[in-house]
């Protein structure tokens, strides 16, 4: 075996892991100007990592079978449960994908508009006119209900329990899959006792959930993906556990909550900054191509990684061994003038018409493990920010661009994406 590595720094593994922590798209940009498009660091919790911004490797590392390479070990999963598609590997993946495909897609999808308006409308009923505030925890509360309502089919006692744990053990979970040395239960104190006893509380509720929906005699009418699952046979006529039903769930709250919320208010952040672009925005072939354009220059998550399950893989110029994560750098990819012209300068008319390129705009990964929910993301931004811009007009600024503010997994505007509204 022939090992062929990027070069990358040579400091030590605690250095560079503080430098990806304080700031993950200046490190990334800094290396990409030192070592080229593709790069080898060490981390903390993943240990050593080839990372790419090269788009013909990152389509390699991406069509890659999960023989080859599959989700790393150290992820999500490690506090979503031994169910969450983070956690799940190869044939069960494939076999939970295939039950999870349907709510997302045709007649389902469209059945949440109206849900996403109501949500909205509901959220920005009580808006301030006229003086500035933050819009993301509006946007997050209106994306929490959204799932509330489309995936979990939660309502009453239940709607409101969840409600108040949920962005609780999200937050915390995101960090404790970050900084996993903080898991450990210090004798039922600590963050990790603190995640542990949410999850009890979430895994009640769910049970409840489940049993009301198998004595729902219209639970084949309704739409919610937890109706779905409780329907849902594998293959060989096996029905899907209680546990792989709640840890499913809490995935697509936590992959498609804070991140759609904070794609939105990205997009008012930027907005702002460009009011002729806002005036297009009643035009929905433009809005789409807008909120294409948001997650571009502003990439929610800036990194996506595989881990190596072969002897050796060769992806492009190099050949990694067993174990090696390999991650594309979302981040690096969006910014490139090679790519696309004038990197930097906000331009939706670039995707106005055209279809985005997969290998190039990844802000939902790619493979077989893109996001399963990218579609329904993409129909709640539009929907929200419709709705928001038929009943308000939203006030351009000449301030400084907020800064980007990392939250664990999600980097958000670091001042909630600061909003001037007025009433029609």
């Amino acid at each position: 075996m022939t090992v062929l590595l990027p070069d990358g720094p040579t400091s030590p593994r605690l250095v560079q892991s503080l430098s990806f922590a304080l700031s993950r798209r200046r490190t990334m940009e800094r290396l990409r100007a030192r070592y080229g498009s593709a790069f080898t660091v060490q981390s903390l919790n993943l240990g050593r990592m080839v990372m790419l911004a090269d788009p013909g490797e990152v389509r390699e590392m991406f069509q890659a079978s999960p023989d080859e390479a599959d989700t790393p070990d150290a992820n999500l999963g490690s506090v979503l449960g031994p169910g969450s598609f983070f956690a799940i590997k190869g044939d069960e993946h494939r076999r939970q994908r295939k039950l999870l495909t349907p709510p997302f897609h045709g007649r389902r999808l469209r059945a949440y508009e109206g849900l996403i308006e109501r949500e909205t409308r509901r959220e920005t009923a009580a808006w301030p006119q006229g003086t500035p505030f933050p819009v993301m925890p509006s946007t997050m509360r209106i994306t929490l209900n959204v799932i509330l309502g489309a995936v979990f089919g939660a309502e009453g006692a239940e709607l409101d329990e969840l409600r108040a744990l949920l962005p609780r053990m999200v937050r915390l979970g995101s960090i404790l899959a970050v900084l996993p040395v903080v898991r450990r239960d210090l004798g039922g104190y600590g963050p990790g006792a603190r995640f542990t006893r949410y999850r009890r509380q979430y895994d009640a509720i769910i049970d409840r959930l489940i049993d009301r929906g198998r004595t729902d005699p219209a639970l084949d009418e309704r739409d919610d993906v937890l109706a779905m699952l409780v329907q849902s046979r594998y293959d060989d006529g096996a029905p899907m556990s209680r546990g792989e039903i709640a840890d499913q769930l809490l995935t697509l709250l936590a992959a498609g909550h804070e991140t759609t919320a904070t794609t939105l208010a990205w997009a008012v952040e930027r907005l702002r900054r460009h009011p002729a672009v806002l005036e297009r925005l009643d035009d929905d072939e433009f809005r789409a191509a807008t909120l294409t354009e948001v997650q571009r220059v502003r990439p929610v998550v800036e990194i996506t990684s595989r881990q190596v399950r072969c002897d050796e893989l060769t992806l492009g110029r190099w050949t990694l061994p067993r174990g090696t994560v390999v991650t594309a750098c979302i981040a690096l990819l969006h910014d490139d003038p090679a790519l696309f012209e004038n990197p930097y300068v906000f331009d939706p008319g670039r995707f106005a018409g055209a279809r985005a390129d997969t290998s190039a705009w990844i802000p939902f990964g790619g493979g077989v493990r893109r996001c399963i929910g990218a579609a329904f993301a993409t129909l709640e931004m539009n929907v929200v920010l419709r709705t928001v811009l038929r009943d308000f007009t939203l006030e351009p600024t000449a301030e400084p661009s907020e800064r980007p503010h990392s939250r664990g997994i999600a980097v958000a505007p670091a001042k909630g994406g600061l909003a001037v509204v007025h009433r029609r």
